[in-house]
């Protein structure tokens, strides 16, 4: 089988590309190595910068999330018994962000795309690419137990941290950037209506906090937890005390009880791999970078990634030229590190470190209240979270 762009991974990154290139009238196979029923069901991300919400509208696949999601205007920071509301609007020059899980908007990309798009191949595992640096790279891969050839004119990994289509760039060629945080999440999934019209974000001395939702009647809530954390030991009610005592500031209220659904252990880690692109082959989200879930980032970057080069290939093929496409890596990098800084500051901000010194908490509650205090550093903390420029020609840098 051939096709124009042979794309390994049906996550979102995967699947938004797909419908891009088929909105420009490029073709391309999409190879999922998990069944549907996986991919639409693993928990992930939940808020969508405003240029993510603006291109699935523009792919028509926004019908839902303009239905469903829902409009955050801001983020409450807590720490020190005080709590203080980020405002975006005001901030930003009137932009903000929605919260729609990330299961949601894969359902509704794989909808549109089996109703419209090209052929798209679940339980399809990506083995290799072969000629990377040729004109015609091949994808080998299994599919139905059967081992099969996908011949492209440009291979993209769309595959994850884990995927193959990374090491199709040699080596030697490759650059690896990583850093490992000493804690993990406990997210849950709760029944239970949020405590807070917004997220909330704390800092506390039992350690991080997060209060999110899924719904008005769904919670989505995390705790930073030690590495190699058992999920038999944070029971219901342990968890629901711990989140209290975190999320506690002067005015709060107490969380909505209700049945834990789901929950998980995340590792937390900052990751990149230089470069984007080697030949006919190109990364985009995961394959390419990972950040903390902090600061709402993972998602973001992967549609900024694919509007980056869903632009270059239909300027490859309505012009012929290859400088879009030549510049990809660089031009997303430059967004990559941004999120990767915000994610980090974040991060290191609000989670506290076993051992951690009075000294180096002291500096957290002092930058939180830099941003609680001056309009600055608030403006500079909305303007990273709401989403920096995608850097596409013509754009705005002041977005």
């Amino acid at each position: 089988m051939h096709t124009t762009v042979g794309i390994v991974g049906g996550g979102p990154a995967g699947l938004l590309l797909a419908r891009l290139l088929h909105l420009a009238g490029i073709d391309s196979v999409v190879l999922e190595n998990r069944t549907r029923a996986y991919v639409e069901q693993r928990q992930r991300a939940g808020i969508l910068e405003q240029t993510t919400v603006e291109t699935l509208r523009a792919a028509g696949a926004g019908e839902r999330m303009d239905r469903e999601g829902l409009v955050h205007h801001g983020i409450d920071l807590r720490f020190d018994g005080r709590s203080h509301r980020i405002g975006f609007p005001e901030l930003t020059g009137g932009r903000s962000v929605v919260l729609y899980a990330q299961t949601e908007v894969v359902k509704d990309l794989v909808a549109l795309h089996l109703a419209e798009g090209g052929p798209l191949l679940f339980e399809a595992e990506a083995h290799a690419v072969d000629g990377a640096d040729t004109d015609r790279p091949a994808v080998r891969y299994t599919h139905q137990g059967r081992e099969q050839t996908l011949t492209c004119d440009y291979v993209v990994g769309c595959d994850g941290f884990h995927g193959v289509v990374r090491n199709a760039i040699p080596e030697h060629l490759r650059r690896t950037y990583e850093r490992t945080y000493p804690y993990s999440w406990l997210g849950v999934l709760a029944d239970a209506p949020p405590v807070h019209d917004e997220l909330v974000y704390a800092h506390s001395g039992r350690g991080f906090a997060l209060a999110s939702m899924r719904s008005p009647v769904v919670s989505r809530c995390y705790l930073q937890v030690p590495d190699a954390t058992h999920l038999d030991d944070w029971p219901d009610g342990r968890i629901w005390d711990e989140l209290d005592a975190r999320l506690a500031a002067d005015g709060s209220r107490p969380l909505h009880r209700g049945p834990i659904t789901a929950r998980s252990v995340l590792p937390m880690r900052s990751h990149v791999t230089e470069p984007m692109h080697w030949g006919r082959v190109f990364l985009a989200g995961d394959a390419a970078h990972i950040v903390p879930p902090t600061g709402a980032k993972g998602l973001n970057l992967a549609v900024a990634d694919v509007l980056v080069l869903a632009r270059a290939l239909t300027e490859r093929y309505a012009t012929g030229s290859a400088e879009l496409l030549d510049a990809y890596s660089a031009t997303c990098l430059k967004r990559v590190w941004r999120a990767e800084h915000f994610s980090w500051f974040m991060t290191t901000t609000l989670h506290s470190e076993v051992g951690q010194s009075p000294f180096d908490t002291r500096l957290q509650l002092s930058q939180l209240d830099r941003i609680a205090t001056s309009p600055h550093a608030a403006a500079e903390l909305a303007h990273n979270y709401v989403g920096l420029p995608v850097g596409l020609p013509g754009e705005s840098p002041s977005r």
